[in-house]
């Protein structure tokens, strides 16, 4: 999708909004991208359905990680095409290791099943100690530089290796580096120096 100075402001701002929880500009940005982002994922995914999911969980990134977007190191439509190339892929190798490690077993009538997997969801104190953990993350992940930010961003929640990330930021592989390493002593400093839950 090529876009012009004028859509990539207009993109950039809007992402602005989005990273402060603007429901209007998230609801506008989903309208002006979605398009070129679902037939991203369906020339990966080769599904209509499959690729349906994945823009969907490919939008919910993008509201949690607007905020760490920086416009000066990526244009807006290459840092959105890739959260939804980094989900399809994700899904991709989630189908195949779902493939390879799917047990089918015969019972006393030859007939196959499944067997019973045991309920693995988190219980409700589990999950309050996961998100007032996300509370203290996305605190500390806001002190640090833009650049650091995006980069830790790209690294953990897309999977992007040093040299993807040069390559995606359009900076030189021992800048990426240094951001990567700075970003995360900072981070860790400061999750160490704040051990109770923050408030949002």
């Amino acid at each position: 999708m090529a876009t012009s100075p004028q859509q990539n402001e207009q993109l950039v701002r809007l992402l602005a909004r989005v990273g402060q929880r603007d429901q209007a500009a998230f609801a506008e940005l989903y309208s002006l991208t979605s398009p070129h982002l679902f037939g991203v994922a369906l020339r990966i995914l080769n599904r209509q359905d499959r690729a349906e999911d994945v823009l969907q969980e490919a939008f919910v990134n993008v509201w949690n990680q607007a905020g760490s977007y920086a416009a000066g190191l990526s244009a807006p439509m290459t840092w959105l095409t890739s959260v939804v190339r980094n989900k399809s892929l994700d899904w991709l190798r989630h189908v195949k290791l779902a493939d390879e490690s799917t047990v089918v077993m015969v019972n006393d009538d030859g007939e196959d099943y499944l067997p019973q997997i045991a309920d693995e969801r988190a219980d409700p104190q589990e999950l309050f100690a996961q998100a007032t953990e996300g509370l203290r993350l996305r605190h500390c992940l806001g002190t640090l530089e833009a650049a650091q930010r995006q980069s830790l961003a790209l690294a953990y929640y897309d999977g992007l290796s040093h040299s993807e990330l040069a390559e995606h930021l359009r900076a030189p592989l021992g800048t990426v580096k240094a951001w990567v390493r700075r970003g995360l002593e900072k981070l860790k400093k400061c999750l160490d120096s704040n051990p109770t839950p923050l408030r949002d």
